[in-house]
């Protein structure tokens, strides 16, 4: 790693191990410079924050942390695996998630059976069972609806299970989607602008799932605008401009840091 990546890694627990790491991140999209030399360690356990004004790079970062874009240049690591080349959907089987500012629900299936399609990734039944709805399929179905009632009561939706997606208030969405996420078994979980739209009281409910979310153990990635979220949550912040690493530091560093005050003011 370079020595300005040395300096932005971080370590919110001396005997964390670092469970993802990005080094020199570069993203184009024509002329436009999305992301630009990008660096940042996250130790495992920790909410780890993505700030910065519009267009600065948040949702491209975490696009190539999912696997929904590919770098230019640069190298991400997952628990000591590299994960450039690998598609979305490998690397939610290595333990990787992810919500989406704009919601993407299956409008026309039930909350329940939006879960379980989360549930699914990681189930190895040969594919005649689904034909056949053989033992190993009956099982598997038992075992998939009481993992999905528990996510949704974690959520506070399983008195809504067997209603469409589409019916669901658009708070209520957000935490569908949430529960969906957490159903593919994450040790790394990204939510990208999860208070976007939510009322004060929603948004209290978010933060404290949040919390409860890294009491399980999984380390969270936030990106969000909310700064009163991000504060109140977050172990370590990194704070982009124009697609550049700005600066990275504990939220009260971050707040009275004069760079970040510059760009969010426009001084």
């Amino acid at each position: 790693m370079s020595s300005v990546a040395l300096q932005r890694s971080y370590s919110a627990a001396p005997q964390a191990p670092v469970l993802f790491r990005a080094d020199g991140l570069h993203k184009s999209f024509g002329g436009v410079r999305a992301v630009r030399d990008v660096s940042f360690s996250i130790v495992a356990g920790a909410v780890f924050a993505i700030i910065g004004p519009n267009g600065a790079g948040k949702s491209t970062l975490i696009n190539l942390m999912s696997g929904i874009y590919q770098p230019d240049a640069g190298m991400l690591i997952f628990d000591d695996r590299p994960l450039v080349g690998l598609p979305a959907h490998r690397r939610v089987r290595l333990g990787l998630a992810r919500t989406f500012q704009k919601i993407r629900l299956f409008k026309h299936l039930s909350v329940l059976d939006n879960v379980i399609a989360g549930l699914h990734v990681h189930h190895r039944i040969p594919a005649w069972e689904y034909v056949v709805h053989g033992p190993a399929f009956r099982r598997d179905h038992a075992r998939s609806r009481e993992e999905a009632f528990e996510l949704l009561r974690f959520v506070g939706l399983d008195q809504r299970a067997s209603i469409m997606a589409s019916s669901l208030a658009y708070g209520e969405q957000r935490m569908l989607e949430l529960a969906r996420a957490l159903a593919t078994k994450p040790r790394l979980l990204m939510v990208d602008e999860p208070a976007a739209g939510l009322n004060a009281a929603e948004v209290e409910k978010l933060l404290d799932r949040i919390r409860l979310v890294r009491k399980r153990g999984i380390t969270v990635v936030i990106v969000e605008h909310n700064m009163d979220l991000v504060m109140n949550v977050a172990d370590r912040v990194l704070v982009m401009d124009y697609g550049q690493f700005l600066f990275e530091g504990a939220p009260a560093e971050v707040q009275a840091n004069p760079a970040v005050i510059a760009a969010y003011l426009g001084a």
